[in-house]
C-alpha cells in the first residue's frame, strides 16, 4: 500500500507492514475537515446504480472518488451478502474489514462484519497484527464467499479486525490488496489469484482508470483492458521481479534536468498511495525547485503561478511519461494549493518511488500478471 515492508512473518500470523496514510488523516484531522467530509459524503451518496458491467471479456467495477485523495469501491462479504467500502490497492495483497467482534471505538465508525449471519462463513484458529504508518490492526484469519460486483470467489481467506487504533479518521472500511501472494500476511490466496484459479475472469489482468475532481467515472476492471479509456497504444514495463509491482524508472527530469533517480531507482505503481512518495533528501530538493512554503503538514504554492510550473518527466523503460503541474498541484479544504510529494525516510538499499494517484491520474494503467508486467497509456 503506501509503503509496504514486510519485516516479518511468523506462522502466518504476524505481519508488519508500514504504510503512511498521510493524506487520508489529513483529510478529516481538524473539526472543519471532518465536518465537510461529512456533508461531502451526504451529499453524494453512493448509489446502488453504480453496478459492475460484466462485458464479453472483462468485469467493470466502478470506484467513487474523494476529493482526489482515494478511490473506494464496494464488496460484499458472505450470505447473504454484507456491503463493504474498501480501497483496492496494488501494494499489499489481503483483504480485511473490521469484524462485529472489534471492540475498538474505531471499529464503530465503519460497517462490521457480522459473521453470525453468513452460512458460509468459516473461521481459523490463525490471528495476525499489521502495523501502519498510523495505527495497528489486529484480528482472526477466516473464509467466506466474497463478490466484486459479479465477480465471485468462494471460500475466500481474509481477515476479520478486532481491535484497531489510530484509524479514528479513515473513510474506508477496508482494503483489498491486488498484489501478489508473496506478500500475503496471511499466507493465503489472495483475492485476483482466487478469481483466476476459479476461472471468473478470462485473461489475468486487471487495470485501472482514475478520474480527476469528479466523483464518478473511476473505475477498476478484471479479466481485460477498455480501451476507451486511454490514449494511443500500452507501454508495457516489466516488473523487476514477479512479487510486487514495482518497476525500473530511469530518472526524474525537470525542464531537461535530471532532478531525482538519476542512476536509476527502483519505482512502485501504487493504487493505495494518494500522492507520489520518495526519499526525503530529493522530495526536498524538488520543493525547494518549485518553490514551495512549508506550513503544518503540507507545502504549499500560490494557484495562481500553477500554470507556470513545469511538468515533472518520470522516465521508465526509456519512455517520458510526463505530469504536469495541474496534476502535482492539488488543493486542499480551504482551498490552497499544495505539491502532492511526500518523503519517506526509511533506509533502503536502492533509491525507491512510489507512484500513487496523482501519476495514475494521468496515466491509465494495467497490471498484467500473466506476463509480470504493467502497462501504461494516457488516460482520457
Amino acid at each position: 500500500m503506501k509503503w509496504l515492508v514486510l519485516l516479518a512473518l511468523v506462522a502466518f500470523s504476524e505481519c508488519i507492514v508500514k504504510i503512511p496514510l498521510r493524506r487520508v488523516k489529513t483529510m478529516s484531522n481538524t473539526a472543519s475537515g471532518k465536518n465537510m467530509l461529512n456533508n461531502f459524503l451526504k451529499e453524494h451518496p453512493y448509489r446502488l446504480s453504480q453496478i459492475s458491467f460484466r462485458g464479453s471479456n472483462l468485469t467493470t467495477h466502478p470506484l467513487r472518488n474523494i476529493w482526489d485523495l482515494l478511490y473506494l469501491g464496494k464488496i460484499t462479504i458472505g450470505t447473504p451478502p454484507q456491503e463493504f467500502q474498501v480501497l483496492f490497492d496494488t501494494g499489499s495483497s489481503d483483504l480485511w474489514v473490521p469484524s462485529l467482534l472489534c471492540n475498538s471505538s474505531t471499529c464503530s465508525k465503519h460497517v462490521m462484519f457480522r459473521h453470525r449471519l453468513s452460512s458460509t462463513y468459516r473461521l481459523t484458529n490463525k490471528t495476525f497484527t499489521i502495523f501502519y504508518g498510523v495505527g495497528i490492526i489486529e484480528g482472526v484469519v477466516v473464509h467466506d464467499t466474497v463478490r466484486i460486483g459479479d465477480l465471485v470467489s468462494t471460500d475466500q481467506t481474509f481477515g476479520l479486525s478486532i481491535a484497531e487504533s489510530g484509524f479514528e479518521n479513515i473513510t474506508f472500511d477496508g482494503i483489498l490488496g491486488l498484489s501478489y501472494p508473496k506478500t500475503s500476511c496471511f499466507g493465503a490466496i489472495p483475492i485476483f489469484d482466487k478469481l483466476k484459479n476459479q476461472g471468473a475472469i478470462s485473461e489475468p489482468v486487471f487495470a485501472f482508470y482514475l478520474s480527476k475532481d469528479k466523483q464518478e467515472g473511476s473505475v477498476v476492471m478484471f479479466g481485460g483492458v477498455d480501451h476507451r479509456y486511454y490514449k494511443g497504444e500500452l507501454n508495457w514495463v516489466p516488473v523487476i521481479q514477479a512479487g510486487a509491482w514495482s518497476v525500473h524508472m530511469n530518472r526524474i527530469s525537470m525542464k531537461r534536468y535530471v532532478i531525482a533517480c538519476s542512476l536509476g531507482c527502483e519505482a512502485f505503481v501504487d493504487t493505495g498511495t494518494s500522492h507520489i512518495i520518495g526519499p526525503r533528501r530529493l522530495v526536498n530538493k524538488i520543493r525547494k525547485l518549485i518553490g514551495t512554503t512549508h506550513w503544518l503538514s503540507k507545502h504549499y504554492v500560490s494557484c495562481s503561478v500553477v500554470s507556470t510550473l513545469p511538468s515533472i518527466i518520470f522516465t521508465i523503460n526509456g519512455i517520458d511519461y510526463p505530469v504536469p503541474a495541474q496534476a502535482y498541484i492539488l488543493k486542499d479544504n480551504r482551498g490552497y494549493c499544495y505539491l502532492a510529494f511526500d518523503e519517506h525516510d526509511f533506509s533502503l538499499s536502492r533509491e525507491t518511488w512510489f507512484l500513487g494517484d496523482v501519476f495514475l491520474r494521468v496515466y491509465f494503467s494495467v497490471f498484467d500478471r500473466g506476463n509480470d508486467r504493467i502497462g501504461l497509456a494516457r488516460a482520457v
